[in-house]
């Protein structure tokens, strides 16, 4: 690989002679060539000479300024060579910042940084370890191919990796971008794009492929055979307006659990669908929870005829405890007018209790029966 450029590298009195090479491949990038569509042939962009009319050849060929009166001035790579700029030759770095304070519209072409001789090998590990260590990227400005542009240094493994950075007044303001009028996006929206946006996961190497370079190279192939076209069926995206955004955020995150080969969890209270791993269908969590609450419901009943029947029966012995105590007073007091009634009941609690005491008496004279045998 043959550098681009090559410079030195300063920051404070250290100095770190490098050589640039392009860290992008604008050849493997998809192009097309211009043809004539009447017979196929090139269409070529040939330089010509707007004063004589005629095809000019790349050695003759240079640099000119154009001024605001539209008028062009000749300039020579001497010319250039002598711009008073300490960025002709050397990229010093002015401070350095955390990455993410860089605005990504700025960023613009890449290139590796590799040491420029073996005094520099040194100096160069030095600047990318302590990058390394303290997260901090190196700003600076350098003159590259006839223009001074702000460069940003960083580490990407054991390479220092220069960016070019558009200066600020190359970017365009946000003016007629933004939606007109205040859009209001409520809380649960919010939580089910997040939900959404976690169900995602990581990338995977079928996706930073270049699927469109493969079916363009199919349909050349196809052309050149005399054949059709061979492609995979893929899963078709649906079209159109999104109608209910909720409805659209939940079928999403379903559909991402779907393609992992996840069960779908279950809805969260926003309506959103759960994380899903390994969670059992929202179908049966939800007939699982009737069941429990039948089943509840069943055992509510049957303890109720129970509970109405122990206070029955709590009520007929208080009754009966309140007539027992009536009589044992009427037997004790001899209350007159109703002594017989008295003296029946005591003659008939007198029976009952003889007969009580016989019934012992039989139990008794069973049990020794049943030990001398």
């Amino acid at each position: 690989m043959r550098p681009t450029a090559k410079f030195s590298l300063s920051f404070g009195l250290v100095t770190i002679p490098v050589a640039a090479y392009n860290a992008t491949d604008p050849s493997a990038a998809v192009s097309f060539v211009r043809i004539h569509t009447a017979d196929g042939g090139r269409v070529r962009n040939q330089p010509v000479c707007s004063l004589e009319g005629t095809e000019v050849s790349p050695d003759e060929i240079g640099r000119g300024y154009r001024t605001d009166d539209d008028a062009v001035v000749p300039l020579t790579d001497d010319d250039l060579d002598a711009l008073p700029l300490p960025t002709a030759k050397t990229l010093t770095i002015l401070a350095f910042v955390a990455g993410g304070d860089i605005d990504p519209l700025q960023m613009g072409k890449g290139y590796y940084l590799g040491v420029d001789g073996p005094a520099a090998a040194k100096p160069y590990a030095l600047l990318r370890d302590a990058m390394e260590r303290h997260q901090r990227v190196g700003l600076g400005k350098i003159a590259l191919h006839g223009r001074e542009t702000l460069a940003m240094i960083r580490p990407v493994g054991d390479v220092l990796v220069m960016q070019v950075l558009l200066w600020p007044h190359q970017i365009r303001p946000m003016t007629g971008v933004l939606p007109e009028g205040e859009v209001k996006v409520a809380a649960n929206e919010v939580r089910a794009a997040e939900t959404l946006m976690d169900s995602f996961g990581e990338l995977s190497e079928d996706d930073v492929h270049d699927h469109y370079r493969e079916a363009l190279e199919e349909i050349v192939a196809a052309k050149l055979a005399h054949r059709e076209p061979a492609f995979e069926a893929g899963e078709e995206r649906p079209a159109g307006q999104v109608r209910d955004l909720m409805a659209a955020l939940q079928d999403s995150v379903r559909a991402a659990q779907r393609a992992r080969g996840e069960t779908e969890g279950p809805q969260d209270a926003d309506g959103t669908a759960g994380s899903g791993n390994g969670a059992r269908p929202a179908g049966r969590t939800a007939t699982k929870t009737a069941s429990r609450k039948s089943t509840a419901t069943r055992k509510t009943a049957e303890r109720q005829p129970a509970e109405r029947t122990a206070a029955g029966t709590a009520k007929g012995g208080a009754a009966k405890g309140g007539a027992a105590k009536k009589t044992a007073t009427a037997r004790r007091t001899g209350t007159k007018g109703t002594g017989t009634k008295a003296t029946g009941g005591g003659k008939g609690a007198e029976e009952s209790a003889g007969a009580a005491r016989r019934t012992a008496g039989a139990k008794q004279t069973t049990g020794r029966g049943r030990k001398a045998g």
